[in-house]
């Protein structure tokens, strides 16, 4: 695995992409690929944060107008660092 990129969330938590997980996004979600900035910036500079399913799980939104009008990044913390997990767009908030 391979380190793609490394942010901070807004939290100021280390948040970690790697190349197998940014291949699963795009893989499953490809309207995502020419999004990476996008993806980062949910993470660092989110419109909303919501409780994921696990325990450890954090989900960003960020309002956008491509590819939809949201852009969800959930990510799953442990040992104080952060591992995007998925992305994908959304029409509306949950």
């Amino acid at each position: 695995m391979t380190l793609l990129a490394s942010i901070q969330d807004a939290d100021g938590r280390v948040v970690e992409l790697t190349d197998e997980r940014w291949s699963h996004i795009t893989e499953r979600h490809p309207e995502i690929a020419p999004f990476i900035d996008e993806v980062l910036h949910a993470v660092s500079s989110p419109d909303r944060r919501v409780v994921g399913r696990a325990a450890n799980e954090l989900w960003f939104y960020m309002r956008t107008n491509a590819p939809s009008a949201w852009l969800k990044v959930v990510v799953a913390y442990a040992e104080g660092r952060g591992h995007i997990v998925t992305a994908h767009a959304r029409r509306s908030m949950p």
